[in-house]
């Protein structure tokens, strides 16, 4: 289970006293510049913003709207106004007027009497500075502009929240009375801060020197919380999570990368009306690419009114990289979809495996185990060894590139985008079984040559047939007998069961007579490969004669074939077009294959 960080607060500190109920005013912390976990195409890293006046481009702050959880789709969302937007280098500062609306109201009360105090901001980047701490990539926003401010259930930035302190100086009369009842009440006060103080410490695992520095310094709680936030970051523990975090993904509308995969989902399943949407994706579930090109750039600050479709693809496309991200994932889903189910015969009678590299794959095979013998009388127990072979083969990087264009996005017209992207996921497919055919029909098709410097089917190796004759009773016998007699590398039986009968598609009908369940009225009618056998079809074979007969793959090493580690099957990338006006979309496939073993394979030329 992860360990999860539950929010301590007490009642006593919620009631905001920064509140002017004639003005409909409340100061706030919208930003403390506190590290926050993100998540890019990269990887992990945490984002810092630079809180330096002349980092931070308030121009569009002071007079912004104060939204209901960063939500901009109608009026209604609208709670009030920013005024007075500032920053001092540790702080982001500001005073929100909210709206008098009646449907304002109940949020307006809840402000008063502290129950919603979360704070966020919502901001783009025009600048980072990328650095690294303890090993976790930092990228810094060295210029930036915030847009918006929103009341939030949790916000990023723990820190970030409606200002508790009276900000009205007290004019009342002093007296002895009043100033013992002040101190009383202080040290009150004190006690329960420094309890919750130690609270937190406890819930969060931390020890009693954390606890004692927040006392020595008299730190409130808000202050205690951030620190403890800080101290679960720092330790780097990817199972450590907290419930800021997880709300902030599922709401937030500035995470790109979420933003992106519920997009890139939404138009695949308007290409795909099986697919299950997923609960967030919904929300985009009729949008065309032209809907998503202008809400990118609005969330960046880019007007969008006037703007005709084939301007909004445009500008989506040269300015906000999210936008040809989001074109990739929807091409890669289809694509992966039309290379799973493209038909590939040879590919189930190979073995899969994963390449850390691009170096040789080597594959060191293991001779049988000695056989046991009698103890002497002595008891004494023999060493035996095994021996071993070795062949290898290495991953190579196939590609290509095709263009989306823009003409097509402006249409809508996903019927050519999702044709494009099945046609390369069936040509991914085509690549994979093209190599193994190829490989497998190598040297006049004899196959490959191995490290004893021999094809794959040799008559030194008793898998090829000395004459090429028809699939029958007699051919099929033999080549079942020549595999289940098989010697090791020891020169050992090593037993090898026949498993698939492969042919080439003219050879279909006559391999299904033969495997073929029939009731026999007599011994002799009987059809021993009846059951015993597989049939598979590859069309790709050039032999329209030759046949072969394999074991499975899982029992003994044959054909094996190999994909990049962490790149299994065709990879998708993209970005704006140059040599098209659109987008490019990459291809990549890291894949290699070769033969591990003669044994579980035999070849007849048929005739």
């Amino acid at each position: 289970m992860p360990d999860t960080i539950s929010l301590i607060t007490r009642r006593a500190s919620f009631k905001p006293q920064s509140v002017n109920t004639e003005e409909r005013t409340v100061e706030v912390i919208w930003s403390t510049g506190a590290a926050v976990k993100r998540r890019d195409f990269d990887g992990a890293y945490i984002e810092k913003l630079s809180l330096d006046p002349k980092a931070v481009d308030l121009s569009r702050l002071n007079g912004a709207s104060v939204l209901d959880a960063h939500r901009q789709s109608a009026v209604r969302d609208v709670l009030g106004t920013v005024r007075d937007a500032s920053v001092d280098g540790k702080l982001g500062t500001a005073t929100l007027q909210f709206s008098a609306r009646p449907e304002v109201e109940p949020i307006w009360q809840d402000v008063t009497a502290g129950i919603l105090r979360h704070i966020s901001v919502g901001y783009t980047v025009e600048d980072w500075a990328d650095s690294s701490d303890a090993g976790s990539r930092v990228r810094t926003a060295v210029r930036w502009t915030p847009h918006e401010i929103s009341l939030v259930p949790s916000p990023a930035d723990p820190g970030a929240h409606v200002r508790m302190e009276d900000t009205m100086p007290d004019t009342s009369p002093s007296t002895p009375e009043a100033d013992a009842e002040t101190q009383t009440r202080a040290s009150l006060n004190r006690s329960q801060v420094n309890a919750e103080i130690r609270s937190i410490a406890r819930v969060a695992g931390l020890d009693q020197t954390f606890v004692d520095d927040l006392i020595d310094r008299e730190a409130d709680a808000d202050e205690a919380r951030r620190a403890a936030f800080e101290a679960l970051a720092k330790r780097s523990n990817a199972n450590i999570r907290t419930e800021q975090i997880r709300v902030e993904i599922g709401e937030s509308q500035d995470d790109p990368a979420l933003r992106c995969r519920q997009m890139g989902e939404a138009l695949y399943a308007r290409i795909n009306p099986r697919h299950d949407l997923s609960e967030p994706s919904r929300r985009y579930a009729y949008a065309t690419p032209v809907d998503m090109a202008k809400e990118l750039l609005t969330l960046r600050g880019d007007a969008t009114t006037g703007l005709s479709p084939a301007t909004l693809i445009t500008r989506a496309l040269h300015t906000t990289s999210d936008f040809p991200i989001i074109l990739g994932d929807t091409v890669g889903r289809v694509l992966r979809d039309s290379y799973q189910a493209a038909p590939s015969g040879i590919r189930q009678l190979g073995r899969q495996t994963s390449a850390r590299d691009f170096r040789s794959v080597n594959k060191i095979m293991l001779g049988e185990a000695p056989l046991l013998e009698k103890l002497n009388e002595h008891g004494e127990i023999k060493a035996g060894t095994m021996a071993e072979a070795r062949e290898a083969y290495k991953v190579d990087t196939w590609a290509r590139k095709i263009g989306i264009t823009r003409q097509v996005l402006v249409n809508d017209d996903l019927g050519a985008f999702s044709d494009l992207a099945r046609r390369m996921g069936q040509a991914a497919a085509e690549t994979e079984a093209r190599i193994l055919v190829d490989l497998l029909e190598s040297n006049s098709g004899n196959g490959p040559k191995l490290t004893d410097n021999k094809t794959l089917f040799h008559a030194d190796h008793g898998n090829k047939a000395g004459t090429g004759a028809v699939i029958s009773d007699a051919t099929l016998s033999s080549a079942r007998l020549a595999l289940r007699t098989q010697k090791g590398i020891e020169d050992r039986t090593t037993r090898v069961t026949p498993k698939y009968l492969l042919v080439p598609p003219a050879l279909e009908t006559e391999a299904e007579k033969w495997l073929a369940s029939v009731s026999p009225a007599k011994a002799a009618d009987v059809n021993p490969f009846s059951g015993s056998l597989t049939l598979v079809v590859e069309p790709r074979l050039a032999s329209a004669t030759r046949w072969y007969v394999t074991a499975d793959p899982g029992e003994i090493g044959g054909l094996e074939y190999a994909y990049l580690s962490g790149n299994e099957g065709p990879q998708v990338e993209s970005k704006s077009g140059w040599d098209v006006d659109g987008v490019e979309i990459r291809v990549i496939l890291d894949f290699g294959a070769g033969f591990v073993d003669h044994r579980g394979w035999f070849a007849n030329a048929g005739a």
